[in-house]
């Protein structure tokens, strides 16, 4: 079974290559790709660096508004049970 790529070796090259003014080496794309996965990486562990400071600078909050509901396994296993519940009541009743 054939992994997916995580992007297009030949595009990529092409892109590089219509953008530069130097000969490329053979794996440059390779080079490229991995760079850009270690800038995604720092810029990831810096906004949470940065999310964690706001939270603190800010203090607990008290207020609900900002809170957002969470929706756990039982609380979908409950909704299903209450639809087929309601299903078989509205099935039996016709």
């Amino acid at each position: 079974m054939a992994s997916q790529k995580a992007y297009p070796r030949s595009v990529m090259k092409r892109i590089v290559k219509a953008h530069s003014d130097r000969a490329l080496s053979k794996n440059v794309d390779v080079l490229i790709y991995l760079d850009y996965a270690l800038f995604l990486q720092e810029l990831l562990r810096e906004s949470a660096i940065q999310a964690q400071a706001q939270l603190a600078a800010d203090g607990p909050s008290t207020s609900t508004k900002n809170k957002k509901p969470s929706i756990a396994a039982r609380d979908v296993r409950k909704v299903a049970k209450v639809r087929r519940v309601a299903y078989i009541t509205v099935n039996f009743a016709s």
